[in-house]
């Protein structure tokens, strides 16, 4: 019968592919900054010898074989049992001297979520030549305000400190870079308490290559965050879907209808059809936005109940 996961104050969590080398560096460093801290390296399937590097530093290495960080992230945060989870990319372009920066909220019961701010001072902008990564994260952050009315200063920071609560109650949908984003929507969403903390980004060292694809992993979130917002605002989400088709349908319908009340006929049948049909799409979209509004509802008065009772048993 395997032992129950022994309880950290701090459990530093790194989640790994091809990092070799750098992750020497990240364990050394938030050994260094964090002394009392578990730091655990899960290895995605490398073949560079990364797991071998940590585990050689001291680190906790477990492997992890289901390809992409949301599914790293989904085995970390079931394994293992902390007050505080600082979560850090293993490509040492985060600074642990902000480690316990980060931390510090989370453990004084102040923060939930604390997000190491790359954008705020001016860092990411400066190191980051990769095109296009600084557009899609100010898309991001704008799509998330004007859903939620929260304004992130950054939605796709890798690093960042959070409770157990927090981590403990958070469905890992996603299953590659889109994990970033959940956890902003998922804090904002369900109203934990959030922080920022601004970190000194720097780019990767040379020898290290991301695996982020601008183009392919964006769509990606994009496509995550509509997702999302399906599921937790959904008749925000069904009402627009909803103004879509009646606008369509007025489009369509209002040639017909002065016609009419001209001549006393419809001679255009079938635009008279898809007038009508694409109202009725409207009705339905408003409707099925009402029904799924009220389940949603219900699913977060049950959440809530969950994590009030999990904190009351800690």
């Amino acid at each position: 019968m395997p032992q129950p996961e022994t309880r950290h104050d701090i459990a530093v969590i790194i989640p790994c592919y091809d990092e070799a080398p750098t992750i020497a560096r990240v364990v050394d460093d938030f050994r260094r900054e964090l002394p009392e801290a578990a730091i655990y390296v899960y290895d995605n399937n490398s073949t560079d010898g990364t797991a071998e590097i940590a585990r050689a530093r001291g680190a906790i290495v477990r492997r992890e074989p289901r390809q992409g960080k949301g599914n790293v992230c989904r085995q970390m945060f079931r394994d293992i049992d902390a007050d505080c989870y600082l979560m850090v990319d293993g490509d040492d372009t985060y600074p642990a001297e902000s480690a316990r920066d980060l931390c510090a909220p989370v453990l004084a019961g102040e923060a939930d979520m604390v997000v190491g701010d790359r954008l705020s001072n001016g860092a990411y902008a400066q190191q980051n030549a990769r095109a296009f990564h600084g557009f899609g994260n100010d898309l991001v952050r704008a799509m998330i305000r004007w859903i939620y009315g929260y304004g992130f200063e950054d939605v796709m920071t890798g690093y960042r400190a959070m409770s157990r609560p927090f981590v403990k109650t958070f469905p890992v949908l996603s299953e590659g870079f889109q994990i970033e984003t959940e956890l902003s929507i998922h804090a904002v969403d369900r109203r934990w308490r959030i922080a920022d903390v601004p970190v000194e980004y720097r780019d990767r060292p040379e020898g290290s290559v991301s695996k982020l694809n601008t183009v392919k992993d964006g769509l990606k979130v994009i496509a995550m965050i509509g997702t999302l917002f399906k599921d937790y605002r959904p008749l925000k989400f069904f009402s627009l879907v909803a103004l879509v088709f009646c606008i369509g349908g007025l489009c369509a319908g209002m040639p017909v209808v002065t016609e009419y009340l001209a001549t006393g006929l419809v001679p255009r049948f079938p635009t008279a059809i898809l007038a009508a049909a694409l109202m009725f799409m409207a009705a339905l979209s408003l409707a099925t936005g009402f029904i799924l509004d009220a389940v949603a509802k219900v699913e977060r008065k049950q959440w809530e109940l969950r994590v009030y009772h999990q904190t009351e048993d800690e």
